[in-house]
């Protein structure tokens, strides 16, 4: 089991400023080594097709960029599964105000909620923030989830396709749950098997 994880949003809570009214965390899950190949197989002639050198990020997609990344992965063997997280429902003084405490606990949080799914997985997540912080997140899952979990690393999503897919999907995910109407929705639903669940926290 190979697993890849993302979040879309920001942790922060100064709504009037900016942060995101929603935060949403996910995992884009291969059963075996040869689904992850075959997957990231698909998006290099994605890539190629599509002649896009960057890397696949939903925030900074456009529309008909989200279509045909969506409808290419269509048939690809993976599954998907998120964790939303409406802020204004938190009322933890600690998961309100340190942000890294809240990122680990929500992270730990999408993983412990897995079906049992991650049971002996090489768990990857997004590697944004400093060593330190990574090294303090890796530390945190392995302590409480270390049990079920193979191994965890961190991951540069400008290197590594998977990661984008994660990216893209959880964007998806997310901005379906900011955005309730036909336009909102619609990068979710060309998910559509590949999402096993999707969680509300709160």
């Amino acid at each position: 089991m190979l697993v890849f994880i993302d979040e879309s949003g920001c942790p922060g809570f100064k709504f009037t400023r900016g942060s995101d009214p929603v935060f949403g965390l996910g995992m884009v899950i291969f059963a075996s080594g040869d689904d992850a190949l075959s997957t990231e197989q698909s998006l290099g002639a994605l890539r190629r097709d599509l002649r896009h050198k960057t890397e696949f990020k939903f925030s900074k997609s456009s529309d008909r960029l989200r279509d045909a990344f969506f409808t290419g992965v269509s048939a690809c063997p993976f599954t998907v599964r998120a964790l939303i997280v409406r802020k204004e429902l938190l009322h933890s003084q600690q998961l309100r105000t340190q942000v890294d405490n809240f990122y680990n606990y929500f992270v730990k949080m999408l993983m412990a909620h897995d079906d049992g799914v991650l049971a002996g997985a090489r768990v990857r997540i997004d590697g944004s923030g400093d060593r330190k912080f990574q090294r303090a997140l890796g530390t945190y899952l392995r302590r409480e989830l270390g049990a079920r979990i193979k191994d965890v690393k961190m991951s540069d999503s400008a290197r590594d396709p998977l990661m984008q897919l994660a990216d893209m999907c959880v964007g998806a995910i997310t901005r379906a749950e900011r955005e309730k109407n036909s336009a909102g929705v619609r990068w979710k639903n060309m998910l559509g098997s590949r999402i096993g669940d999707v969680w509300h926290f709160g």
